[in-house]
């Protein structure tokens, strides 16, 4: 099946790995606050086995507009394999990250879908992770980051659903990277970001204070 509209606009996982390389290297040199979020429906694999592939695209396919809905035009959205969503966002720190992803649950508990005169309630589990751009703070790798917002997703799974799991500070990028961050950019990737990293220079949202609130 053809992507639909809302994933046409979204980042592979190489393409936005590699923008947000280079947005938090921006971030290490002009001292602002990046964050990252993984989004991921509940029970998605349950909800496509009962209810169907278009139902469970339906699904995502909202998901994705909300998340567009509750970001910024300078954040980067992605959609990766397993239909996880990833958001990187920058100058947004543990305060700006909390307070989107609270929204995020909120909204998906209000969404109703139906599918042959059923009703489907759908909620959603996030990790995040940030880094506050304090010297004393700084992490070191933006591989932490994708590390972190993987664990603090996998804990609010864990527990349940419905509900957001961050990792703080001094958490992030101790340990094994997980293997998510270790995907190569390739040269059509380059490109697209090649071309997103340009525009946005010209758009002049990649100064170092834009974006600040």
């Amino acid at each position: 099946m053809t992507q639909n509209d809302a994933d046409k606009s979204l980042f592979s996982l190489a393409q936005i790995q590699h923008l947000m390389r280079v947005e938090f290297n921006r971030a290490q040199r002009y001292g602002y606050a990046i964050s990252c979020m993984m989004i991921a429906v509940d029970r998605l694999g349950h909800l496509r086995d009962m209810y169907g592939y278009d139902s469970k695209e339906e699904i995502v396919d909202t998901m994705i507009r909300l998340l567009k809905s509750e970001t910024r035009s300078s954040d980067f959205l992605g959609r990766m394999a397993d239909d996880r969503l990833l958001a990187v966002v920058p100058h947004t720190d543990a305060t700006g990250i909390d307070v989107m992803s609270a929204r995020l649950l909120e909204a998906a508990r209000q969404l109703e879908f139906i599918s042959e005169g059923r009703q489907i309630r759908v909620t959603l589990s996030l990790g995040g992770a940030h880094d506050p751009g304090g010297a004393a703070e700084r992490t070191l790798f933006f591989d932490a980051l994708l590390e972190g917002a993987d664990e603090g997703l996998e804990e609010a799974v864990a527990a349940g659903g419905n509900r957001s799991g961050f990792v703080r500070p001094d958490r992030v990028g101790y340990g094994e990277v997980h293997p998510l961050a270790s995907i190569a950019t390739d040269e059509g990737s380059r490109d697209v970001v090649s071309e997103v990293l340009e525009q946005r220079r010209i758009d002049g949202r990649t100064a170092p204070d834009a974006g600040q609130e």
